[in-house]
C-alpha cells in the first residue's frame, strides 16, 4: 500500500515495511483485469565475468520502494491507466540453461495470452530470448529497441550458443525478432576485434555506437527508433551498463564512456506512442552496488517504462475518444 495522499482516511504503511513488491504494486498470480506485470527473472548462467544478477530482481524491488504512481514529465497517475501488479519470478533451475529458458517462457505465456504487457527485471540479457519466444508467440516478430554497451549478437562464446552475449541473434534465427525493424543504442568498449561491431548490421540491425549518439544527439537518435520502429509491436530490452559505470557500478560487465541517468530516461520518455508489448531490465549485480545506486536507477528506469506504456495507452484512449466524437 502507498502512503496516504491528503484528504484519504486509509491505514498508514511506511516504505520499509511490508513484502517488497515493484514499487509497492500489489502481488498477486491473480490475472483477471491486469494491464501491466512486473515479473523477476533470478537467472544468472549465462554470464561471461560476474555472476550474481540472479539477485537483480530483489534489488530493484528493494529499492523501489520510495516510488510513487505520479510520474510528473509525463503528466500521468501510471494506476489511474493501468492496473499493475507484481507477479513474483519465474521458476529457474541454476547451472541448467535450456530447462531455465523453458520454465521463464512457460510462466510469461498466460499473461502474454491474455495481452498483458510484461516488464522482466534480470537477471543476465540471455533471458531475454525466452521472454521473446513467449511474447512472439502472440505477436509474431518483434521490433527490439535494445539500449546496452555490447550488441548481444555473437554467435557462440566459448562454443556456447546460449548465453548473454548470444540472445539477439539467437532471436533472429528463431524468427522472435524482425532485425529491420530493431535498433541497438549506445554500444562501446573494447572489442576482440572489427568484425565484433559489424555482427549486429550483418544480421539487419541498425546500430548506434555511444559516440554517434553523442555526435547526433538524443533528439536524432529517438526519431531514428521511432522511424526504425513504425507501428510494429515493440519487445524494449535495456541493459544497465548502457549507463556509465559511475552511474550503474553494479553490473557484470561494465563500459567506460556510457550514459547518465538522465540521458536514459530522455531515451525512454521518447518513446511514448510506440506499441510496446514488452520489456525487460537485465544485469543488476547487487554485490557490486555496495550503495545501492545501480539498483536505484534501475528502478526508476522500470518506472519510466511503465510511465511511457500508460502514457501511450492513455494517448490512444483519447485519440479513440476524438475519433468516435
Amino acid at each position: 500500500m502507498h502512503e496516504p495522499k491528503q484528504g484519504q482516511p486509509t491505514v498508514w504503511r511506511p516504505r520499509f515495511s511490508g513484502l517488497r513488491t515493484f514499487a509497492r504494486f500489489p502481488h498477486t498470480v491473480e490475472l483477471d483485469g491486469v494491464d501491466l506485470a512486473i515479473v523477476g527473472i533470478p537467472f544468472d548462467t549465462g554470464v561471461t565475468y560476474r555472476p550474481g544478477a540472479r539477485f537483480g530482481p530483489a534489488a530493484i524491488r528493494e529499492q523501489s520502494s520510495r516510488i510513487e504512481e505520479y510520474h510528473p514529465v509525463l503528466d500521468l497517475d501510471v494506476t489511474e491507466v493501468l492496473s499493475i501488479v507484481d507477479y513474483g519470478d519465474t521458476p529457474v533451475v541454476p547451472m541448467e540453461t535450456e530447462r531455465s529458458f523453458e520454465a521463464i517462457a512457460r510462466t510469461l505465456e498466460p499473461l502474454v495470452a491474455r495481452g498483458i504487457v510484461t516488464i522482466g527485471l534480470g537477471g543476465d540479457h540471455s533471458v531475454s530470448l525466452p521472454e521473446l519466444r513467449a511474447v512472439a508467440a502472440r505477436y509474431g516478430p518483434l521490433a527490439l529497441v535494445h539500449f546496452d554497451a555490447h550488441v548481444d549478437t555473437w554467435d557462440t562464446i566459448w562454443d556456447t550458443r546460449y548465453n548473454h552475449g548470444t540472445p539477439f541473434r539467437r532471436a533472429v534465427e528463431e524468427g522472435l525478432v524482425d532485425p529491420q525493424r530493431s535498433i541497438q543504442v549506445g554500444i562501446r568498449g573494447s572489442l576482440g576485434d572489427r568484425g565484433e561491431l559489424e555482427q549486429s548490421r550483418e544480421l539487419g540491425f541498425e546500430v548506434w555506437t555511444a559516440r554517434e549518439v553523442r555526435s547526433a544527439g538524443l533528439a536524432a537518435v529517438s526519431a531514428a527508433i521511432r522511424q526504425r520502429v513504425g507501428s510494429h509491436p515493440v519487445f524494449l530490452s535495456f541493459d544497465i551498463d548502457f549507463l556509465d559505470p559511475a552511474f550503474a557500478p553494479g553490473t557484470g560487465t561494465p563500459e567506460v564512456g556510457g550514459f547518465a541517468t538522465w540521458e536514459a530516461q530522455e531515451f525512454l520518455w521518447n518513446l511514448v506512442g510506440l506499441r510496446i508489448v514488452a520489456a525487460d531490465l537485465v544485469e543488476v549485480l547487487p554485490d557490486r552496488d555496495p550503495a545501492g545506486v545501480t539498483a536505484l536507477n534501475a528502478a526508476n528506469l522500470v518506472f519510466d517504462m511503465i510511465a511511457v506504456i500508460a502514457a501511450t495507452r492513455k494517448g490512444s484512449e483519447h485519440g479513440a475518444t476524438e475519433r468516435a466524437e
